[in-house]
C-alpha cells in the first residue's frame, strides 16, 4: 500500500496564485435591478417546467449586494486570486447600445474591493 501526504502551501512556489472563482449569474442576483438586462439563463429560468423547482437567479447569493462581506471571506480564506465573470446583460441591458453606468459601477466597486484586500481581481467576460 503507497502512502501518500497531502502536500502543504510551501511546497508550492512563492508566486503560486491561490484562488476563489465565482459566476456572475450563480452569485450576483439584482436580477431586476440598476438597470439589468435579461440573460439566456433569466429567460430559460423564466420558461415553466425548465427549473423543477422555479429556482431562478433573480437573488442567488444577493453578492450585487454582500459583495463585501465574500471577498472578506475569500481573504479570510487565505488566498489572492478572485476569478470572477462580468454579466454582459448589467453592462449592456439590450444586448447593444447604451451602457449601463450602474453595472459598470458594480464591478468597479467588486474590483476596488478585491485590490484593497490584496485579491489579484481576474475577469471572465461572459
Amino acid at each position: 500500500m503507497s502512502s501518500h501526504t497531502a502536500p502543504k502551501r510551501q511546497d508550492f512556489p512563492a508566486d503560486f496564485r491561490w484562488g476563489v472563482s465565482t459566476s456572475s449569474f450563480q452569485i450576483e442576483g439584482a436580477g431586476r435591478e440598476d438597470g439589468k438586462g435579461e440573460s439566456i439563463w433569466d429567460r430559460f429560468c423564466a420558461e415553466p417546467g425548465r427549473i423543477r423547482d422555479g429556482s431562478n437567479g433573480l437573488v442567488a447569493c444577493d453578492h450585487y449586494h454582500l459583495f463585501p462581506q465574500d471577498l472578506d471571506m475569500a481573504k479570510q480564506l487565505g488566498v489572492n486570486a478572485y476569478r470572477f465573470s462580468i454579466a454582459w446583460p448589467r453592462i449592456l441591458p439590450e444586448g447593444r447600445g447604451k451602457v449601463n453606468e450602474a453595472g459598470l459601477a458594480f464591478y468597479d466597486r467588486l474590483v476596488d474591493g478585491m485590490l484593497e484586500r490584496g485579491l489579484d481581481p481576474w475577469a471572465t467576460l461572459y
